[in-house]
């Protein structure tokens, strides 16, 4: 199927791009394409414009910062998952398929908050903040306040994510992803991210973040206060996600009920967590 016709759009720079939304108020931002093309030849997506950011070169590429990594909106799947940066190189290989990779861009994927996208696990146990520009100036939205809903984040009209701020995880750190994959499409039917600090033979510090289970991603945080301040052994770990994951509040749907989900989360979370503590304590 053939989408609607729309005007096009080619930004070559942030500023024009800002300035391009605000004369097409309704106009939708093109990344690498992968999930809005295909919702427009469906017809479940109509914008009257496109605006392109794909040669816009402040969005682009992973560099240093204080404290951290800046990681571009443009930045593609592929470099992210053959960088340094930690974790979300271990997510992007999870990625969909090479194509993809090669094309699909972390901004595209954070603006378009996909329930069972990869990225935003990552973040959220990452601690990120993702930095959006706009007529109005610039604003850091911590990765705990983006997601908002099903395919809703705290973006606002007229603004362009410019790059996640990764925080730099050092010596005591460790993480993991753990998916369980749609075998069709490859997205989750849920994902699981954890970040953990040991200090002194306890985790100090114990981030997860769940993807594919809800509506949007969310933190696991019951799970998160049971292992604080303990040694992240197998049976820790087991008693902490066992009551973890109430099935009223994850996704049913044709790929999985409830029920289902809740026993993916509790096994991807004890892997992830045992995983991300063995590289910690290494």
């Amino acid at each position: 199927m053939y989408p609607p016709s729309f005007r096009y759009y080619r930004a070559s720079s942030l500023a024009e791009a800002i300035s391009l939304l605000q004369r097409e108020p309704e106009a939708r931002l093109l990344a690498g394409g992968h999930s809005l093309i295909p919702a427009m030849k469906l017809r479940l997506a109509a914008p009257p414009a496109l605006i392109d950011i794909g040669r816009v070169p402040e969005l682009k590429g992973i560099r240093r910062q204080d404290g951290g990594w800046a990681v571009g909106a443009m930045t593609t799947h592929r470099e992210i998952e053959f960088s340094d940066l930690p974790l979300l190189a271990e997510v992007a290989g999870h990625v969909a398929d090479p194509p993809v990779r090669n094309r699909g861009t972390i901004g595209g994927s954070l603006a378009h908050a996909d329930p069972g996208a990869d990225y935003p696990a990552a973040v959220l146990a990452l601690g990120a903040t993702i930095v959006a520009v706009g007529a109005r100036g610039e604003r850091s939205i911590p990765a705990d306040q983006f997601f908002q809903g099903l395919f809703a984040t705290a973006l606002q009209p007229g603004e362009v994510l410019r790059e996640v701020q990764v925080p730099a995880l050092g010596r005591g750190f460790g993480w993991a992803y753990e998916k369980f994959p749609h075998p069709a499409s490859g997205y989750a039917v849920a994902g699981v991210a954890a970040v953990v600090q040991a200090e002194g033979g306890v985790a100090r510090q114990v981030r997860v973040g769940v993807t594919g289970a809800a509506a949007s991603a969310f933190r696991a945080r019951a799970v998160e206060e049971a292992l604080t301040g303990r040694a992240l052994e197998e049976g820790a770990v087991q008693a902490a996600v066992e009551g973890a994951f109430d099935p009223d509040q994850l996704l049913s749907d044709a790929f999985a009920p409830a029920d289902y989900r809740a026993a993916l989360c509790r096994a991807l979370c004890r892997r992830a967590l045992l995983r991300a503590w063995q590289r910690a304590t290494a």
